[in-house]
Formats: structure tokens, C-alpha cells, sequence
């Protein structure tokens, strides 16, 4: 089974974060990096299917050079090799115009599963996977929590609402977006470090792809939101009294 995997970088959950000049994102100069988690149980998956029923993982990213170092721990883990798409403002992109650029990157690879994490942590849409599947022209599942490869078929098992879960077959090849929590990740050995430094990394240029980067959304401004202070008197009757309370508290506070 030939897999792909797509894994992001994004900035470190306790990095110090600031807005940039043009106040529609953050300042990345200053701040360390790493491997979206929600991908990491992605690429854990793929490893797993890989050592029950053979054949390769292949880990793409798409960033500016150091997002190559989330490629190379994804080779350390265990992935066969690499593909970096290259591209300095890869933060620009909507979720069509990212999923343009890996579906171009990786079309004549012919994957026989795609696995991507379930949202970024960054932007957090949750909408790459998907996008992704249908500019493939691949059937695709989301938020899975169990698969089993059958042959030439999947039996996946699908995260509801409300403590609800649904079992899904599809064919191969196809696409899955993976929710946290499927699996527990593994380290990467001393091993495994050093043979990723012999293992293949890809690069193309995004520039190169020929797909158009006019995006279909765009974010207007990033910015911290202002703590406010507010007093409010509730008058009436207790009972009154009581009844506003406790719909302010479900309603607005959220509390209850």
C-alpha cells in the first residue's frame, strides 16, 4: 500500500506570538516551530498500516525551508521518503489554493490512501482533506477514528456528534481526514534519525505547479481580542430576578 501524508508546520503551542506589520497574520521571526499534532496521528496510521500490510509512506509539506525539518521527522519515524513543495508565504493560501498546490504536487505519485490531520492548529479551517479529495477525484472520510484496509476497500470508523460514531466503506484509492487521539504517536529512534539523513526529500516549487494562487477567502485581520469589564443589576421580583440570572448564565456567560 502506497501512502501519503500530508503534515504541516505550524507555530509551537507556547511560541510568543505577535501580529505582523500587514495585521492578517503573526510575525514568524522570532518564534520555533513543529509538526501539526492532528498530522502527527495522521502519519502514525499511515506507519501502522504500512507494518501490517507492506509497502511505503510518503510524507509531504508544503512551506518555506525549515518546513523541511518536519518532512525529516517524519522521515525518522519511519516514512520512506519525502516531497517538499516550496513556498515562502505558504500562510497566504486559503484552503482551495493549498489543496490546488499538494494536488498538483502529488497527482502522478497515484497514492492508494492520502492521509491528512483533521485541521491545522494554525488556521485551524479543516477543510485541506476534503478539498484535497475532490481535486483528486477520490472518495473521503472525515474525522476517522479506527480504519481497517480490506483488500481493495476500507472499513472506517467515523466521529459523530454527541458521543455518535458511524462505520463507512469505500473504495481505494481514497482519501481520510484523521481526528486526535486515533492512535498514540511514536517517538523517533536514535535509528531512525540517522537513516532519515539518507533518505530522499523531493522539492518543487510552488511557483512551478502551474495552479493558481487567487484565493477564494481571505482573512482581513488577526488580532488579540480586548478584555472588557461590564456590571449588570438584575431587578424585578426573585422569581424574575432568578429566571434572568440563570438565562444569563446559560446564554451569555455560558457557565451552565
Amino acid at each position: 500500500m502506497k501512502i501519503g501524508v500530508c503534515v504541516k508546520q505550524v507555530p509551537t503551542k507556547d511560541a510568543p506570538l505577535a501580529i505582523d506589520a500587514s495585521g492578517s497574520w503573526i510575525r514568524e521571526t522570532d518564534i520555533s516551530f513543529e509538526t501539526n499534532e492532528p498530522d502527527s496521528f495522521a502519519l502514525e496510521e499511515a506507519l501502522r498500516l504500512k507494518e501490517k500490510h507492506g509497502g511505503e509512506v510518503v510524507a509531504i509539506s508544503m512551506g518555506p525551508e525549515r518546513a523541511k525539518q518536519t518532512i525529516k521527522e517524519a522521515l525518522a519515524k519511519g516514512a520512506e521518503r519525502g516531497i517538499h513543495v516550496v513556498d515562502d508565504k505558504s500562510y497566504a493560501l486559503d484552503p482551495l489554493g493549498s489543496a490546488r498546490s499538494l494536488a498538483a504536487s502529488i497527482e502522478k505519485e497515484k497514492f492508494d490512501l492520502i492521509l491528512t490531520g483533521l485541521q491545522s492548529e494554525d488556521h485551524g479551517f479543516g477543510q485541506t482533506g476534503v478539498l484535497l479529495a475532490e481535486l483528486l477525484g477520490l472518495p473521503h472520510a472525515t474525522i476517522i477514528m479506527s480504519i481497517e484496509a480490506q483488500g481493495d476497500h476500507l472499513r472506517v470508523k467515523r466521529e459523530l456528534e454527541a458521543g455518535w460514531f458511524q462505520w463507512v466503506e469505500l473504495p481505494l484509492p481514497a482519501v481520510l481526514t484523521i481526528q486526535s487521539g486515533i492512535n498514540k504517536p511514536r517517538y523517533a529512534t536514535l535509528k531512525g534519525i540517522m537513516a532519515a539523513k539518507k533518505k530522499e526529500i523531493a522539492t518543487v516549487a510552488r511557483e512551478s505547479l502551474g495552479v493558481t494562487s487567487a484565493p477564494t477567502q481571505k482573512v482581513e485581520r488577526v488580532y488579540v481580542p480586548q478584555k472588557t469589564k461590564k456590571t449588570e443589576f438584575i431587578t424585578g421580583s426573585p422569581k424574575e430576578i432568578a429566571t434572568k440570572l440563570v438565562e444569563k448564565l446559560q446564554h451569555e456567560a455560558r457557565v451552565l
